[in-house]
């Protein structure tokens, strides 16, 4: 909400939303069909996971993503992440644990590619402190994270001993052997470069709104307000990221000499512009599914809370 506020205070509705209906909607259509492309890569990656595992065909897996990205829109706190891998565990047959496992891993690739696209843009321009201590404090969660999936995929067997004394040794048994065959195998670095593609695609939207939208800008501006934007939406928070999605655009926007209004301008068409698909990409596949998002929330949840619940049970 106080993002919202800064970002909308002072915004002159009456003056701004005709600059914003005056877009080229040529450029604005580019910018649609480049954003629903990225996800369609998004399922690229995320098949080329799990191909040791289990073949997960490519539609499919595309229809769990758009169902995961619904979700995000109308559930706080990311729920999308968890439904869509119960969606995708339950129509390939695999553990929930080793689906929710390789999406981890998907947000693994996306962080490091995101850190290091970071480092690369504080060589143009001078970011606020605040988004530097941010990835400082990415960087330190990533590198913990990385070296114990690291573990896990090329030392199964110190894994597997670890986790043998665990509460919910059933289930990270699943995890163990499933990032094991990730991990070593041949698309798992395809995987990770298809990760870099899948971010660099994402700045195919920004620019082609920048140029619908009359900023003239150069490529490497859409490059640096995506990765503030990534960064500064990281953290799960309200459905659709709204009010620090808004926020961190207009920052963006403004380490290049950008007036506030016409940052705000374009931070409001550009938010509609990524949501408006994605509402109706994710209704057609729940549609598809035949699902509904509530009813996914609380069976994923519950899959979630399993072995918890079953361990209680044990000790009842």
């Amino acid at each position: 909400m106080a993002c919202l506020v800064w970002v909308y205070w002072g915004f002159d509705w009456k003056t701004e939303l005709p600059n914003i209906a005056a877009a080229d909607w040529r450029w604005v259509t580019l910018s649609v069909i480049a954003d629903l492309a990225v996800y369609f890569c998004q399922g690229w990656r995320w098949s080329l996971l799990l191909r040791p595992v289990v073949h997960v065909p490519f539609l499919k897996t595309v229809q769990a993503i758009f169902i995961g990205l619904f979700a995000n829109e109308v559930l706080p706190f990311r729920s999308g992440e968890l439904i869509r891998s119960y969606v995708q565990a339950r129509w390939c047959h695999i553990p929930f644990s080793v689906s929710l496992s390789s999406a981890a891993v998907e947000r693994l690739f996306d962080g490091l590619w995101l850190v290091l696209g970071f480092l690369a843009v504080t060589f143009f321009v001078e970011l606020p402190d605040y988004l530097s201590k941010g990835s400082i404090v990415l960087a330190v969660v990533l590198a913990a994270v990385g070296a114990a999936v690291a573990v896990v995929m090329f030392h199964k067997h110190h894994a597997h001993a670890a986790v043998s004394k665990s509460r919910w040794a059933a289930m990270l048994w699943h995890v163990v052997e499933g990032l094991h065959a990730m991990g070593n195998s041949l698309s798992f670095p395809v995987a990770a470069l298809v990760s870099l593609l899948y971010l660099a695609l994402q700045i195919v939207p920004i620019y082609a709104l920048m140029r619908g939208y009359g900023l003239d800008l150069p490529v490497g501006a859409a490059a640096v307000v995506l990765v503030i934007l990534r960064l500064g939406t990281s953290l799960p928070q309200a459905p659709s990221n709204v009010g620090a999605f808004q926020f961190f655009t207009v920052v963006g926007l403004r380490l290049f000499d950008v007036d506030k209004a016409t940052a705000t301008g374009f931070a409001t068409l550009m938010f509609v512009v990524v949501t408006l698909p994605l509402w109706l990409g994710g209704l057609i596949a729940v549609a598809i599914a035949g699902v509904r998002i509530r009813d996914l929330q609380s069976a994923a949840q519950s899959k979630l809370d399993e072995p918890a619940a079953q361990e209680a049970r044990r000790h009842g």
